[in-house]
């Protein structure tokens, strides 16, 4: 029945009425019913954070969390509470940027659009070979999904402008010498301990499990034990790169494009200027006499480098004789752009010149001619273009083709892959998050995942990756989500509960001790009794000491000893023993402080203050929230 609909899905019948529908829906007005509808999650003041920002957010993070942390964060996501907190978390963020965005309001904080062209200019992610590239602008915003500049320059607006704020709170913060010096020292305090493992392997055969204690853990523990939803896809990918080794390209093509392009390999007369400024200031008259008195002495032949470092009010030129550099027209100011293009011997210098900085006398200090670079020089470089363009017009002409056979001939990829001179491949099994390219894109994954190739078993439509890259896929092989069957886990249940009754048993044991201990009782031949007794470590540092991290922590939690008291306590180690620690004795440390440290604390209690705005912002704004729902999930 599907192929049916699909083939007649084709004709002037179903064309006429699926525009029939179309108009319905244009005059009806869908806004009036989504307009009614309040899909925000969160509120704050009158500002609200839509269903699509926290999708956008949240799916962006866990893409972030799968690459970092891969199959661990697999198990992860599979334990609700942890998700729960995951998206919490997310919305936390949403939150206070929207209250840094309304605080940068209140106080008046603007990023210019100057500013915002420079900063574009000046990333070197839209440069090429050292120089602002607008064909790589467009090309990697539009890819990052802005498909207009101005949507781009307003984003970063906002990130500038949450920046300024943040940098000014950082920037006001700062730290004592005398803290610095208490807090290293206490930093490399050190202590003597001595302390007694208690194993829990040794209560392991004392632990009875029963089936029924399986069986509820089980029951209550079921998010952890739950198999992702995974598929494994046949797919054909077309490639402008593929296609580009494979296209051919004749001397007449290259030639042909440096004629029609020549303008690109010309390099036009470029000229070198130096300048003497005088201020205005509040003198008019006189800055006007002291820029024509310094005009006299150039024209009568004095060096016109030292007559800028003696006289210009641009110091940083000033120091370097004047110089400017290489200017390009319309850099500078049009009075000053006009007389100074309108040099034309090395060596000239301009009349007076007024711009709102003051009064300018300017030099022409050097001259490149133009240059045209020879066919010879650029034929590689055309020939890579030639390739890329040529393969991006048959990158078109067979993503269509490609599109076609794969609706036409929906149940098996070989007609399409026939036709465009592909191969058919099978991906490994693929999830929600953390797979390699070209699964790693949101788009490709969701068309994976969607009723049409799983369910109905079909070939997808085709999939526009990136400008480059177009790949169509169907289902091999599908696993569903599911819970692991009890008979499956028991054996690891029944593991999981023996290690967790044994180290209660170990703990009890450690109590009754520490118990004993405080009281002076020598707990010697008790601890023998449990195949423990105390070991000594002196000089154990908070940081980098070789002893388990929870009892350096213990440690150094621990009150200092006093005459007739014990400090001691009881703490379970990394691989579920336990030991009863006692602090015996501590050993101030050197409070002498390394050159990076006040840096350091300095970013530390910037941290703290800006984490601090953020609590206060959010005590004093009216935050409203919704319950979290994502839709990928």
């Amino acid at each position: 029945m599907l192929e049916n609909i699909r083939e007649n899905s084709q004709g002037m019948i179903a064309k006429v009425i699926l525009g029939l529908v179309m108009l319905t829906f244009a005059f009806a007005g869908i806004g009036s019913y989504t307009n009614s509808v309040d899909t925000s999650v969160a509120q704050v003041n009158d500002v609200k954070i839509s269903q699509a920002d926290f999708e956008k957010a949240y799916q962006n993070q866990r893409n972030r969390m799968a690459q970092q942390f891969g199959d661990m964060f697999d198990t992860l996501s599979a334990d609700a509470n942890y998700m729960a907190n995951f998206r919490k978390g997310v919305l936390d963020n949403l939150i206070n940027e929207k209250l840094i965005d309304i605080a940068a309001d209140d106080l008046a904080l603007r990023v210019s659009d100057e500013r915002i062209k420079t900063t574009i200019r000046e990333m070197e992610e839209f440069q090429v070979d050292g120089k602002f590239d607008n064909n790589r602008y467009l090309a990697l915003i539009n890819q990052a999904g802005f498909y207009q500049s101005s949507d781009f320059r307003d984003y970063l607006r906002v990130e500038m402008t949450r920046r300024q704020l943040n940098q000014a709170l950082l920037a006001s913060e700062f730290s004592l010498p005398y803290q610095e010096k208490q807090l290293t020292a206490l930093q490399n305090q050190k202590r003597d301990i001595r302390f007694a493992s208690i194993s829990a392997e040794q209560f392991k055969a004392d632990v009875e499990v029963t089936d029924q204690d399986i069986n509820e853990y089980y029951q209550n523990n079921q998010t952890r034990f739950q198999n992702q939803e995974k598929i494994k896809v046949n797919y054909i990918a077309l490639s402008v790169d593929d296609i580009a080794e494979k296209v051919e390209i004749t001397q007449a093509d290259l030639e042909q494009y440096y004629q029609q392009n020549i303008a690109k390999y010309q390099q036009k007369e470029q000229k070198r200027f130096s300048h003497i400024l005088v201020e205005i200031g509040d003198d008019e008259a006189a800055a006007k006499q002291k820029i024509s008195d310094v005009l006299a002495k150039a024209n009568a032949g004095d060096d016109f480098a030292m007559l800028a470092k003696e006289f210009s009010a641009d110091t940083f030129s000033g120091e370097n004789g004047g110089d400017l550099e290489w200017i390009e027209p319309g850099v500078m100011e049009e009075a000053f752009d006009e007389a100074a293009f309108a040099l034309t011997e090395v060596g000239n210098i301009s009349d007076v010149v007024e711009t709102e900085f003051g009064f300018h006398i300017i030099k022409l200090t050097e001259v490149k001619a133009e240059h045209v670079k020879a066919f010879s020089d650029v034929k590689d470089e055309i020939e890579l273009v030639v390739s890329k363009q040529k393969a991006e017009d048959k990158f078109f002409e067979l993503q269509q083709e490609m599109a076609r056979l794969s609706f036409e001939f929906p149940d098996s990829l070989e007609d399409a892959a026939d036709a465009v001179g592909l191969e058919v491949k099978t991906s490994e099994w693929l999830s929600r998050f953390g797979n390699i390219a070209p699964f790693d894109n949101a788009k490709v994954i969701d068309v994976a995942f969607s009723d049409l190739v799983v369910k109905e078993r079909l070939n997808s439509d085709i999939i526009e990756v990136n400008d480059s890259l177009a790949v169509v896929l169907r289902a091999n092989e599908y696993q569903a989500e599911n819970i692991k069957p009890l008979a499956e886990i028991s054996e690891q249940i029944k593991s999981m509960l023996i290690a967790e009754k044994a180290t209660q048993k170990a703990q009890n044991v450690a109590q009754e001790l520490l118990n004993a201990f405080n009281t002076g009782t020598d707990i010697t031949e008790q601890l023998a009794s449990v195949n423990a007794s105390f070991e000594v470590k002196t000089d154990v540092a908070r940081y980098g000491a070789e002893l388990d991290s929870n009892i350096v922590t213990e440690s150094f939690k621990l009150p200092h000893p006093k005459s007739g008291n014990k400090s001691a306590t009881t703490v379970t180690m990394s691989n579920g023993d336990i030991a009863l620690v006692e602090l015996q004795a501590v050993k101030e440390g050197e409070s002498s402080v390394s050159p990076n440290f006040s840096q350091q604390q300095t970013q530390q209690l910037a941290q703290s203050a800006y984490k601090s705005f953020v609590d206060v912002l959010r005590e004093q704004a009216k935050i409203t929230q919704r319950e979290l729902v994502v839709s990928a999930e």
